[in-house]
């Protein structure tokens, strides 16, 4: 349709666009930011948008607890509630007993030093006659036969020396028992008895000691000895070679 017709019937149809040919679309960058009507000025579009409020700094109802951050609170708070109370040495009131006591004892202290013993007898010739044996059998030990003929065909008798009974399955120290006694000669029914003499004797061989002025001889237990011929045989020159060389 040629341009002079088409002109014809827009006038024809008076107010109806009949054809509109497309235009190229503008580049972005050429575009316009607001379509603005010619009687409307630019403030009043500015007015009719309410600017957005800037937010509100939020402060906390809390009270401040002097902390640098809650983090470091919340840690302090949580750590007060788990981990116990830890008692202090210098209120022993807090200390329980048994760590009272361990507190109390020297770890540098030897055990044999704290090994028990008692005793029974006078000690008049120095010489001291270990074992250990229940307490009852103990106290009527001063009127056992065995021994009290073995002291005799020594030439003493049984108020001439001190019977001492190790109440430990660890041996009694030496130095113990020299503060409570005077030991020179030592015969130890039984094993592990003396702590100076556990690792350099043999049964029924006497060991002289000079630097500690003691002569040892170690022997099978009473109740052993007692009983077997042959082992009083072999207890006999041993005795002989301690007191009546």
């Amino acid at each position: 349709m040629s341009a002079e017709k088409l002109a014809f019937l827009q006038n024809f149809y008076t107010g109806v666009t009949l054809y509109v040919p497309a235009e190229p679309e503008a580049p972005a960058a050429a575009r316009p930011a607001a379509t603005v009507a010619p009687d409307q000025p630019v403030a009043t579009l500015a007015a009719a948008k309410p600017a957005t409020p800037a937010p509100e700094p939020r402060t906390s109802s809390m009270p401040s607890t002097g902390f640098s951050k809650p983090s470091a609170g919340l840690e302090r708070l949580t750590s007060s509630i788990l981990s116990p109370p830890v008692a202090s040495v210098a209120n022993p009131a807090l200390v329980p007993p048994a760590a009272t006591s361990a507190l109390a004892t020297d770890p540098a202290v030897p055990p044999v030093m704290l090994t028990p013993f008692t005793t029974l007898g006078s000690n008049a010739a120095g010489a001291v006659l270990l074992c250990r044996l229940p307490r009852e059998q103990f106290v009527r030990l001063h009127r056992n036969v065995f021994l009290n003929k073995m002291l005799q065909a020594l030439g003493f008798v049984m108020e001439d020396v001190m019977l001492v009974n190790v109440e430990s399955e660890l041996p009694v120290a030496l130095v113990n028992l020299r503060q409570q006694l005077d030991a020179t000669h030592i015969i130890a029914f039984g094993k592990n008895l003396l702590d100076v003499t556990i690792r350099n004797t043999q049964i029924y061989e006497p060991v002289l000691f000079p630097s500690l002025n003691l002569s040892y001889l170690a022997s099978a237990t009473i109740d052993l000895v007692e009983y077997d011929v042959s082992l009083k045989k072999r207890l006999w020159p041993g005795l002989q070679a301690m007191f009546l060389r």
